[in-house]
């Protein structure tokens, strides 16, 4: 990777922001910021109405943030159109249409598995599903803060169980909580903006990476003729891709409705090793088209080290070899622990590969310079990460937990979170899922009894923000900021942008999904979240306050483990240029989410291959758009079936988007 970029580049890269900064239609607007807050209230109450009452297909279930897509998909062919017919200078402009679709990226990792759907169940299970026989009452109960949770019994059985059309939120038992995890969430989402901030240039600028899934809205407004509709959708190859998933799908969305209507299979599973080892076989479209937009060798990466992964875990199994911790839900002993290791070595290495830029932003915070081409200074960014970075120790330290810990359960789920979205920037996955959480990581390493009573139960309540990591705010974050690259003139505007949509979007969904709660029950809502993850806290402190165990050291050798393959990787690429193997394909790999993608990402990298070898580089960026077509495809196929379940009454019709 290069530490300075060589002055061409350099030059480029000046002279593409000069002509940014002289477009009109580049830059920011607030007529764009008032839309892109509609948009991201129409999300923040579609997404949870289209997951727990239509119970369809769930468009807030990735890091791709699939709602934003789609939304933004029928936005340039019914709004933009609609107004520059009306007149010309109506039309949405290249940076509004940039800034409402950053603002959609954010709103969408709010609702259902984002935040409310974790956070909702999780502060009330405890006591909803409290039994004689899980001894909650008295391992968990008396360690619970009444800012942490809701504790108020009619309260909690109403919420479950639902009052019927005209319940009213009993506000008082939820004001306290509500804002406690309010300031967390702010100290959370601060951080991770100037986290993410700090890191853009570095990454866009200096690494140059893909980031396949900012391609999409990309081409999608791209347009050198000046007409309204956009000459992606005047493409034949790209409504050829999209025509696939879309006509499979809807064979899919229709056999709910008639299952006399066949419903095409795309997947099987392959054994080996005598059964201890099961590949899923089986095309996502989604990955297809993302895995298409990157280099052969990153694509090559990602599936061979899966097959790798997937062959040692059988092998450990069949020998009987395999590492058995109880860690709780989202940390598996040993893959996850070697994971771990692999992410510190990754960021760590990231870091150093940026000390430079670094060293940059530091001078910058000493000697602030005017510059409009990021949405923040870097002084605000620095002192907002220290802040935000020190409010979250504080509140996990007045929840419980000892000073120390929680500085070491806060650097755990930063690197881990970074790591993802190097993954999800640089290798475009939809979304990916680490193989331990810092819950499990910190429980292993360190044993139960230097925690305490206290410090297991609010060790259990991180699971909140840094549990189930299927939908992550730090990829739309960097998707979001290299669509922000494009911007002209001031950027400063979205920063103000994304922040009213964040707002908008965890305010809203979790006043209606209160709503809807009281009305119909929560537990009729959405079995997974609220009877599934509600108890996962309670669980995972009970079972480790029942059966103590002191630190796993052999837990510490996968870490080591994996630390030093990482390393090793890292090396030898970096030594030997005629190495096939990047080392993210290693990091990658042992999330579960691989189980499901691999197999698009070899077909992918198969396609690939062959083309650039029979066709060259001409024909492959002839093939761009079919592919772009078959990511996009995905999405708009289950976002209008969710449309049509809406208006039918069809309830449980649900495809995947991820």
């Amino acid at each position: 990777m290069l530490r300075q970029l060589p002055s061409a580049y350099r030059q480029h890269l000046n002279r593409r922001t000069a002509s940014l900064d002289q477009d009109s239609n580049s830059g920011v607007t607030l007529r764009a910021v008032f839309c892109g807050c509609l948009l991201a209230a129409l999300i923040a109450i579609g997404v949870p109405y289209g997951s727990m009452v239509i119970q369809g297909t769930r468009m807030g279930l990735s890091s791709a943030t699939p709602a934003a897509f789609f939304l933004f998909f029928v936005l340039l062919l019914t709004l933009h159109l609609g107004l520059g017919a009306l007149n010309r200078a109506w039309a949405f402009g290249r940076g509004e249409l940039l800034t409402i679709f950053v603002m959609m990226m954010v709103a969408t990792a709010i609702p259902t598995r984002g935040v409310v759907g974790m956070l909702l169940p999780m502060v009330t299970g405890a006591f909803y599903y409290a039994t004689p026989e899980n001894q909650w009452a008295d391992l968990i109960h008396p360690h619970l803060s009444a800012w942490l949770v809701v504790s108020d019994p009619e309260a909690i059985t109403q919420f479950y169980e639902g009052q019927g059309r005209g319940a009213e939120i009993p506000w008082s038992a939820w004001i306290a909580p509500l804002g406690s995890w309010l300031i967390f969430y702010a100290a959370f989402y601060l951080t991770l903006i100037s986290l993410i901030n700090i890191l853009r240039r570095q990454w866009i600028d200096n690494e140059r990476l893909a980031y396949p899934l900012a391609q999409v809205p990309l081409a999608m407004i791209q347009d050198q003729s000046g007409q309204l509709l956009k000459p992606f959708f005047r493409n034949r190859t790209m409504w050829l891709g999209l025509a696939i998933p879309f006509v499979i799908g809807s064979f899919e969305a229709l056999h709910h409705y008639s299952p006399s209507i066949p419903s095409p299979s795309l997947q099987t599973h392959l054994s080996l090793l005598r059964d201890s080892v099961t590949l899923r076989i089986g095309i996502n479209f989604l990955m297809l088209g993302f895995a298409y937009l990157i280099g052969t060798q990153l694509s090559l990466s990602l599936w061979v080290f899966y097959l790798l992964h997937a062959l040692q875990d059988g092998l450990m199994r069949s020998l009987h070899l395999n590492h058995v911790e109880e860690l709780g839900q989202w940390s598996e002993a040993g893959i996850g622990h070697q994971m771990i290791g692999a992410f510190a070595v990754f960021v760590g290495y990231g870091i150093w590969t940026a000390r430079d830029h670094l060293r940059s932003v530091i001078r910058q915070c000493l000697r602030p310079e005017k510059d409009n081409t990021e949405i923040a200074s870097y002084r605000f960014c620095v002192l907002g990460f220290i802040a935000g970075a020190s409010c979250m120790v504080w509140w996990l330290w007045r929840s419980g937990l000892s000073a120390w810990i929680a500085v070491l359960v806060v650097a755990l789920a930063l690197c881990i979170l970074v790591a993802l979205a190097r993954i999800v920037a640089e290798a475009g996955t939809p979304t990916i899922t680490p193989g331990m959480i810092p819950a499990g990581f910190t429980v292993s390493t360190l044993g139960t009894p230097i925690l305490g009573a206290q410090g297991m139960v609010s060790l259990g309540y991180t699971f909140v923000w840094i549990g189930d990591l299927l939908v992550f705010m730090t990829a739309p974050l960097a998707n979001g900021l290299r669509l922000g690259s494009e911007l002209g003139g001031n950027r400063r505007l979205l920063l103000w942008g994304m922040a009213a949509a964040i707002l908008i979007s965890l305010s809203l969904s979790t006043w209606y999904t209160l709503h809807l709660a009281y009305t119909h029950g929560a537990a009729n809502l959405h079995s997974q979240y609220f009877i599934g993850f509600a108890a996962n806290p309670s669980k995972f402190a009970a079972q480790k306050l029942l059966n103590p165990t002191g630190p796993d050291f052999i837990g510490w050798a996968w870490t080591g483990c994996g630390a030093f393959l990482m390393g090793a990787l890292i090396l030898v690429r970096n030594y030997w240029a005629w190495w096939p193997l990047h080392p993210i394909g290693f990091a990658a790999s042992m999330g579960w989410v691989m189980d499901n993608i691999w197999c698009s990402i070899f077909v992918a990298w198969l396609v690939k291959v062959a083309i650039l070898r029979f066709g060259g580089a001409a024909l492959y960026r002839k093939t761009i758009p079919f592919f772009l077509g078959i990511a996009l495809g995905q999405i708009v196929v289950g976002g209008c079936w969710l449309l049509i379940d809406g208006f039918s009454g069809i309830v449980g019709n649900r495809l995947s988007v991820y």
